[in-house]
């Protein structure tokens, strides 16, 4: 089986350099952002010719919530609101904003599944916090769980039913960081009691996903050293045992500025702390060869986790429905227009 590693790629192209980097290597799949994707036609393309360099069956990921985290964006892809509009929604309606965050799910997936893509990370099941940094702001649904948790189960559902896995994120609550984990690491001072309160609730209630990513976050009162994409006790205890998720873990991006050491001793600590799967998002070749050379072979059980993944990612494929992308369009803006003084 291919390495435990999802790179990204540097442009709308596989240049030479990356395709026989690819070729050798064989990481598990591949990620794609906005330098990626300038029209329909070239991303198809793209995608193509990167499974080329591994094999078709291949995770090919984007982060396309909607509001600020689209990668891809109009006038080639449709515009869509943010995760906050439909908990604003749901405040008044709920089963309204159920309905209508699954035809909003299902337009994004329907766009996905045209060009390729298999996998959207997404959703953000994270609470929104009054001190929380708006790095979550609005990609969070509501700042109350269970209201999280509905909505979260429902983008999940209307992104599988149009045949796209989803990734829940950033296990176990990025919503009280009070700094952008881009930049610096997160400090999140709370206990566990205060935390599964909150904080870890959505995901011990949405455990079953197939598929979540990390924060990277420190936890003081649990491990004062490591942040959780590093922490083998937070993986094993909290993740793992508390929240119960049995699903791939894999980290959120390695190149961000929450981590502190060379690329390949990310690498080293994400894997020995749990993480299935690394995320590499930068393209930066001289980096991908140097996790390369680092990475190293699967454990049994993280190559079971990883198969079941795989199986289940052709599974929601091959069950997709076809859906009326029109109609749908139309429904939405309807629901929205007519909630539109609640967002």
């Amino acid at each position: 089986m291919k390495y435990p590693i999802i790179f990204g790629c540097s442009g709308t192209i596989v240049t030479k350099k990356e395709k026989f980097f690819f070729e050798e290597f064989q990481p598990l799949g591949f990620i794609l952002f906005q330098r990626n994707c300038k029209t329909k036609e070239q991303v198809i393309r793209l995608i193509n010719d990167l499974r080329e360099t591994v094999g078709n069956e291949v995770p090919i990921l984007i982060d396309q919530e909607g509001g600020r985290v689209q990668r891809l964006g109009p006038p080639l892809w449709n515009i869509y609101p943010p995760a906050e509009v439909f908990g604003h929604i749901y405040k008044r309606e709920k089963e309204k904003a159920i309905e209508l965050i699954k035809i909003n799910s299902q337009l994004i997936a329907s766009e996905l599944v045209e060009l390729g893509i298999n996998v959207n990370c997404s959703p953000v099941i994270d609470l929104r916090e009054k001190y929380g940094h708006s790095v979550i702001g609005d990609r969070a649904l509501s700042d109350d769980p269970e209201t999280v948790i509905l909505l979260g189960k429902a983008i999940i559902e209307g992104l599988e039913s149009a045949g796209i896995s989803a990734v829940i994120k950033h296990i176990p609550g990025h919503g009280r960081a009070e700094v952008d984990s881009h930049e610096k690491l997160p400090k999140i001072d709370k206990g566990e009691t205060d935390l599964l309160s909150r904080d870890f609730h959505p995901f011990v209630q949405l455990n079953n996903a197939a598929a979540a990513m990390t924060g990277h976050l420190l936890f003081p009162r649990i491990d004062p050293i490591y942040p959780v994409t590093f922490s083998k006790k937070i993986v094993k205890d909290v993740i793992r045992n508390l929240i119960g998720f049995k699903g791939v873990l894999i980290s959120d991006d390695l190149s961000m500025n929450a981590l502190t050491g060379a690329i390949d001793y990310r690498l080293n600590k994400a894997l020995e702390a749990g993480c299935d799967i690394a995320l590499h998002c930068n393209g930066d070749l001289e980096e991908m060869e140097l996790i390369a050379k680092a990475c190293p072979s699967m454990s049994n059980p993280v190559r079971e986790r990883i198969e079941i993944l795989l199986k289940n990612i052709t599974r929601v494929s091959e069950n997709r429905k076809i859906f009326d992308t029109e109609l749908l369009k139309v429904a939405l803006n309807k629901g929205l227009k007519e909630y539109s003084n609640l967002i």
